[in-house]
């Protein structure tokens, strides 16, 4: 079932419950705020994060099912239970004098709502590589969790990014899919003792800078070195920068976290200014689709308890 334009996007209307982004997390606590029957309005962009690939993993009963599918099922739900949506970006957002939540549409619709939820996700920013963002999804994967066991027992280099303790991590990690597994440094310190133990451990360690990624001569795609010299691979992996989609949190006053540097969030999802929750990527990088799903459903069920504690305060 394809979602309905909804027609009541004009800040006459007070909804409940805003959900800003349309992936696992913002639809999963739709559909609990729709059951819980708070007028609720999902805002969707629609450029989810694992909207490239063509599979999702780790989600129990539904492994192997595309992101695409996965998320039309979840708009059918919504709407099935009296949740709308729209497909729409979010320009900017304030808080009302009444108490209220005002969000300015892209196209310069208002809404206005008494609770919002951010669940924008992230984009992940790869290193600026020629060639390697071409094969984004199709031959470069970024998490072993979601995309390891696909590619086990293939010829996997890794290249080292800016995120470099992601990077050795990752380099340790990816054994456990392969005996080939080449790490191309690309700048990452390495202390020799780090050096060692990824040594011990079966990885192979080239030290030259990268300059490009191709197809291989005799492999599906190559990493070209500044030395002249290239790895054959049949899969690459990297360590992207995530970059959270965070514009309407920080235009909402919500405070990040020093050390990670994202939006803080307590154990049900809200944010330290009352009636803004965050779920998914947008605050916890890390988050599969499966985690991303329970985080929007905890901070709905916060959500709707807030709601209620609202409305048994008497307040508008």
């Amino acid at each position: 079932m394809l979602f309905a334009e909804v027609v009541r996007v004009d800040a006459a209307v007070k909804w409940d419950a805003v959900i800003v982004g349309g992936g696992a997390a913002g639809l999963s606590a739709g559909v609990v705020l729709a059951r819980a029957q708070y007028a609720t309005l999902v805002v969707d962009g629609g450029a989810p994060r694992n909207g490239p690939a063509e599979h999702m993993h780790g989600y129990l009963s539904r492994d192997g099912m595309a992101p695409r599918e996965f998320l039309a099922v979840g708009r059918s739900e919504l709407a099935e239970y009296g949740g709308e949506l729209v497909r729409a970006s979010v320009a900017g957002a304030r808080r009302a004098s009444d108490g209220t939540f005002e969000l300015e549409l892209g196209d310069g619709r208002t809404l206005r709502t008494r609770a919002v939820l951010v669940a924008t996700g992230l984009t992940d920013e790869l290193p600026d590589i020629p060639g390697l963002a071409e094969r984004w999804a199709s031959e470069v994967h970024h998490c072993p969790h979601c995309h390891g066991y696909e590619v086990k027992d293939q010829d996997i280099a890794l290249i080292g990014s800016d995120m470099g303790a992601v990077s050795k991590h990752l380099a340790a990690l990816l054994r456990r899919y392969s005996k080939s597994v080449t790490f191309c440094v690309n700048g990452v310190e390495l202390s020799d003792d780090e050096r060692q133990r990824l040594a011990d451990h079966g990885v192979r360690l080239v030290d030259a800078g990268v300059e490009r990624v191709v197809e291989g001569a005799d492999t599906p795609v190559a990493i070209e070195l500044d030395n002249g010299e290239a790895v054959g691979c049949e899969v690459i992996f990297v360590a992207p920068r995530p970059v959270p989609h965070d514009s309407v949190l920080t235009a909402l006053g919500a405070a990040k976290d020093p050390v990670s540097g994202f939006v803080a969030v307590d154990s049900r999802g809200a944010t330290d200014v009352p009636g803004v929750w965050a779920a998914g990527n947008v605050v916890n990088p890390r988050a599969q689709v499966i985690a991303a799903a329970g985080a929007g459903t905890t901070a709905a069920i916060g959500m709707s308890a807030w709601l209620l504690e609202q409305e048994l305060g008497g307040a508008n």
